[in-house]
């Protein structure tokens, strides 16, 4: 586990977030940002580049693609870089992608643009995440990576309206100009505000070994079927709104901004409460995850019900963020980057299995509220993994996970 830094305990005295946070938090905004504004945007997208709107739908699946493969492969050959180098490379690598996607001529160029940003979101929360617990002391690292990911949570909520208004006013290209001007901002802002730390000593083929780690992968199964639960509910939300619900069009902005306001506000409960207990925290989270969304399909044809589930949703499902991914880090020990960014590609390939899922429940004809049972029924496997695994660590050796893992089972907490 990385040590705290020294400069950390006066920043938590004086009550502020350290401003390295900030920085990370700032290039957090900016990768949301990136990934979700493009929905707000298809249509213009596909008419300027002479595509049809479901083609133009690469953009977005694509982009998640890109996610899973990136945390993956850039996080392995940035793994021997000291970390704060290895954030402003993939801070300029997201750049790069969105000035492509701003210059594109051609779909194609698009699309490559959208893929080159998406390489660097794996590993700049993988890394960010493990920066952020360095930046304050060992009982406030929950905290500490909820508000870098509090910078995500905020693009959510900002990303669809803002992609909207700006495609409408000035044309799609100039959201991702100045997405491409918030990176380099927030490079400014890592370069002056992050500390110094020595690149990790392992090399690369350790980093992908901590992967083969027993309570490393549950983690990871844990982040999947969790948010896959979580997407695979939501992201048929339109539709069931507008068919089930009785909402016009128009109202599905606000209830978007309505869902974000509780992953706003859920990822910093859930980081302040993994702090003081990351089993009871993580445990309550996965067994009222399943049970919010029963209460989301079985409400879905009333209108004050599902305003208030859709807040509860994004609550409870983003307060898990943040001790999921201390979870991984603490488990992985000595190599905490690639397991940080193999469990940022589970949030990303979670989503992508929920919504085929959910997808293909609608194309069997078993109704617009199909998709919230997929999400039920992964959520519930994720309750499994959590009530049966252990998540407190105490620094076990590389060597004892196999013990960890079956110790887990025996006595449940593991504390």
């Amino acid at each position: 586990m990385p040590s705290s830094a020294p400069d950390a305990p006066a920043a938590g005295r004086r009550g502020l977030p350290h401003p390295g946070l900030i920085a990370l938090a700032l290039g957090g905004f900016g990768i949301g940002l990136t990934e979700f504004v493009i929905a707000g945007l298809l249509t213009d997208v596909a008419t300027d580049l002479g595509v049809t709107v479901p083609t133009a739908g690469a953009l977005i699946w694509g982009y998640a693609l890109a996610v899973a493969v990136g945390a993956f492969t850039v996080t392995a050959a940035l793994s021997r870089r000291p970390p704060k180098g290895a954030l402003l490379v993939l801070v300029a690598l997201f750049v790069l992608g969105n000035v492509l996607t701003a210059l594109s001529p051609t779909f194609a160029l698009a699309v490559l643009g959208r893929a080159v940003t998406a390489l660097c979101h794996g590993g700049f929360f993988g890394i960010g995440a493990v920066l952020a617990a360095d930046l304050v002391p060992a009982d406030r690292r929950a905290g500490a990576i909820a508000v870098m990911f509090g910078g995500l949570t905020l693009s959510n909520v900002l990303g669809v309206p803002f992609g909207t208004f700006v495609g409408q006013h000035l044309g799609w290209r100039a959201a991702f100009w100045i997405i491409s001007g918030i990176g380099i901002v927030a490079a400014l802002g890592i370069a002056a505000a992050v500390p110094r730390r020595p690149a990790p000593p392992l090399p690369a083929g350790s980093q992908y070994a901590v992967l083969r780690r027993p309570q490393v992968r549950v983690s990871v199964l844990l982040t999947l079927t969790l948010f896959g639960g979580l997407f695979g509910a939501f992201i048929y939300v339109e539709p069931l709104v507008t068919r089930v619900t009785g909402f016009g069009a128009g109202a599905v902005p606000w209830l978007l901004v309505v869902f974000g306001l509780g992953l706003f506000f859920g990822n910093i409960v859930g980081g302040r409460a993994a702090d003081r207990n990351l089993t009871r925290t993580l445990r309550v989270l996965a067994v009222l995850l399943p049970l919010v969304l029963l209460v989301y399909g079985a409400t879905a044809q009333w209108r004050i019900p599902v305003i208030i589930s859709l807040f509860v949703i994004g609550f409870v499902g983003f307060a898990a963020t943040p001790p999921l991914q201390l979870r991984v880090m603490r488990f992985a020990g000595d190599a905490p980057t690639m397991a940080s960014a193999a469990n940022i590609a589970a949030f990303n390939v979670g989503n992508a299995i929920g919504s085929a899922l959910g997808g293909l429940a609608i194309s069997l004809g078993w109704g617009w509220r199909s998709p919230i049972w997929v999400g039920v029924g992964m959520a519930m496997i994720g309750t499994c993994l959590a009530l049966a695994n252990r998540h407190e660590n105490a620094g076990a050796a590389p060597g004892n996970d196999a013990a960890d893992a079956v110790g887990s089972m025996a006595n449940g907490d593991g504390r």
